[in-house]
């Protein structure tokens, strides 16, 4: 990785700079602020590029970092940087800043009173991680290695995520699905029940109609029979 790697880095909170570091000359620092007024309020990244530079910005919580830096080195390293700008300024400042309730960097307001708070600690904040941003800066560019790989794993554990959402969307959306065809199978069973209540009843009514006609069957038979018999006899004795 070239020296010009990385061309220069800010911390800022709403649109005030906080502290800044770069070993070169130029309008980036001003391009850098006009994209600072225009960031989407829908991402925690966002690049720029802009005559062979780019313009990384990683907002959290209000704050946000950014480093310029060749279009060559891609997007992996740079933002690899501004997370580790990010822990950085975290560890310094997190605790003071949360602990603080009236502290300038808290509020996510933009009134002219906050603004005027912010711009009159910037110039210590600057003084004290300024450098920091520097050592940074330094040792990502004579650490390629290490920062290529940080980058890649980086890029690996975000698919995994990405992945491991996909398949939890999918067991949601299969677990619906069997909650569906649960409630289906039990839908069925209710009216096959039903169905072989019905059944049991209706047989039921069968055999009762069919006893019946036997019952009138065998009893007309058996008046027939009586009839035949006194006919013949003209009484009911046995000796006919």
């Amino acid at each position: 990785m070239s020296q010009k790697g990385l061309i220069y880095s800010f911390v800022a909170k709403g649109n005030v700079v906080l502290a800044e570091h770069t070993s070169y000359s130029g309008n980036f620092s001003t391009i850098a602020v006009q994209c600072l007024q225009k960031l989407p309020s829908d991402s925690s990244k966002y690049t720029y590029s802009c005559d062979g530079r780019t313009f990384n910005f990683l907002i959290d919580n209000g704050f946000v970092f950014l480093v310029v830096s060749d279009e060559s080195v891609g997007r992996g390293m740079p933002f690899v940087f501004l997370e580790r700008v990010k822990d950085d300024f975290k560890q310094c400042y997190g605790a003071s800043i949360k602990n603080a309730e009236t502290h300038p960097l808290a509020a996510d307001d933009e009134d002219d009173a906050l603004i005027e708070d912010r711009f009159s600690i910037a110039y210590n904040l600057d003084r004290e991680f300024g450098p920091r941003l520097k050592e940074h800066m330094q040792y990502c560019a004579s650490h390629p290695e290490e920062i290529s790989k940080l980058s890649k794993l980086k890029a690996q554990v975000t698919e995994v995520k990405e992945i491991m959402m996909d398949n939890i969307e999918k067991v949601l959306d299969r677990g619906e699905r069997i909650e569906l065809l649960v409630d289906k199978t039990e839908n069925l069973q209710f009216q096959a029940d039903s169905f072989q209540r019905q059944g049991r009843e209706l047989r039921r009514k069968m055999w009762l109609q069919s006893l019946k006609v036997k019952v009138v069957v065998g009893g007309t038979i058996v008046a027939l029979i009586l009839i035949l018999w006194l006919s013949a006899c003209g009484s009911f004795s046995f000796k006919c």
